[in-house]
């Protein structure tokens, strides 16, 4: 099987070669192609890739290329996660919001508005490639905002496009620790957007074992979400809501943190991941340790891992992750079970950015939602689960507006749907404000020129 990795010089590649490296079932991905048009990150995450692979029998062969082209034709699976700007570019997302005193993170807020308005144009021509050189193909897509990129691109590949999140996956992974359960004899059962989602009921041997969760305070408190949002809010809530979720519950709080910040997420992960790559450079003028790349990397993966969300812990006092929150929900896993299960028909449960086709009843057939879904050879389809809880319903519904709006501004260019977008969102609180943040996105985005003035 073939697999061609869209953005594969990024700092997560590693992470998706680690699981192909453990996959030795029958159909496994054999050759594996990285695309990026950075060629310096390419060389640099290739080198990763072959401290990864040594001592491994007969690992997947890896190529290189700057052809998006060559890079899909043949694929038999494309994972996109690209970054249209950078990390600079989510560093400016984040500031340019924050001076107006509204959140920027790149999923939730203006600067997934921005970051979105960046990328649409892009899938679209990555899809519409796609299904001219590779119509059989399979197109997961991981790049964020991961719901509202998998809706636009459904445009040109339909059902074959599904996009993929690990947030929903370490939230039930967690959960299910807190409550002593194995998290493989349990089913989750969640509903909601990419980012906007929450898990409804978590079952055992048919059991739902959330009620008895909620009933134990220390339990409750003991993982991630629970010290996050509470134990009164949660309780309150009557579901668990994706980590996500507390820039909404807590948008003051965390806007406020993120201010106070001595940098934002983006610009520490900006000046991180350019101290790897700049390190990875400069070692080619020394003769390498063992295995070097591997753990240049490896460290730094460990620093993102133990700063990831800091603002939000720090604006409700939880201080530094605990060593057990530190793994992330497995988002190769995820994509390795969805490959294999599409490819060789081995059936599996998946929570999974989709079509909803009626499963949230207040949205069109059309909109991408992430739920639950069977796969097989023919794709995902969503299960039927519990309805979005009653207090959510309106914000998916006024969030889904708003990539609707993204979509429809970066396919005709229409400004005012660009505006409409930052004016109705939730966590925007003024149309001039929506105005003065385009105006400002514009001036430092060339590539949102098309949008006119």
């Amino acid at each position: 099987m073939r697999l061609t990795i869209l953005g594969g010089g990024g700092f997560r590649v590693p992470l998706v070669y680690r699981a192909l490296l453990g996959d030795r079932g029958e159909g496994r991905v054999t050759h594996l192609t990285l695309y990026d048009l950075d060629s310096t990150r390419l060389t640099t995450i290739r080198k990763v890739l072959a401290d990864q692979a040594a001592g491994h029998p007969d690992p997947p062969a890896v190529t290189v290329t700057t052809d998006l082209n060559e890079a899909v034709t043949g694929a038999d699976f494309v994972f996109s996660a690209i970054r249209v700007g950078g990390l600079a570019g989510r560093a400016a997302d984040e500031r340019i919001a924050l001076d107006e005193g509204v959140l920027g993170q790149e999923t939730v807020g203006a600067g997934g508005i921005s970051y979105g308005l960046r990328t649409v144009p892009v899938a679209l021509d990555i899809a519409r490639r796609i299904a001219a050189l590779s119509p059989d193909a399979w197109v997961i897509n991981f790049t964020n905002p991961a719901g509202l990129v998998t809706e636009a691109m459904t445009a040109h590949l339909g059902d074959r496009v599904i996009g993929i999140c690990d947030s929903p996956v370490g939230l039930g992974r967690r959960v299910a620790g807190a409550l002593g359960i194995d998290p493989a004899r349990t089913r989750l059962d969640y509903v909601g957007l990419n980012h906007l989602g929450w898990l409804r009921g978590l079952y055992a041997d048919g059991r739902d074992l959330l009620p008895s969760l909620f009933e134990d305070e220390a339990a409750l408190t003991s993982f991630e979400e629970g010290k996050l949002f509470g134990a009164d809010l949660l309780r309150t809530l009557g579901a668990l809501p994706n980590e996500y979720l507390h820039y909404y519950y807590f948008n003051r709080e965390s806007v406020g943190s993120a201010r106070a910040a001595e940098q934002t997420r983006g610009a520490f992960l900006h000046s991180q991941q350019q101290r790897f790559y700049d390190s990875m450079s400069t070692a080619d003028t020394a003769p390498p340790a063992p295995r070097a790349a591997w753990h240049a990397w490896d460290a730094t993966r460990l620093e993102r891992e133990t700063t990831y969300m800091a603002e939000n812990r720090d604006a409700v006092g939880m201080g530094e992750r605990d060593s057990c929150d530190l793994e992330s929900g497995g988002y190769e896993k995820v994509a390795l079970s969805l490959m294999r299960a599409i490819a060789l028909d081995e059936r599996a449960t998946l929570i999974l950015n989709v079509r909803g086709r009626g499963r949230i009843p207040v949205l069109d057939d059309d909109a991408v939602i992430e739920v639950p879904c069977h796969v097989d050879a023919n794709g995902a389809h969503p299960i039927a689960g519990a309805p979005l809880p009653d207090h959510g319903t309106g914000l998916v519904c006024a969030v889904k507006a708003v990539e609707r709006a993204v979509i429809h501004a970066a396919t005709t260019g229409d400004r005012a749907h660009a505006v409409k977008a930052l004016t109705i969102h939730p966590l925007i609180d003024s149309y001039a404000v929506a105005k003065r943040l385009l105006g400002a996105y514009q001036r430092h985005f060339p590539e949102l020129a098309y949008l006119g003035r």
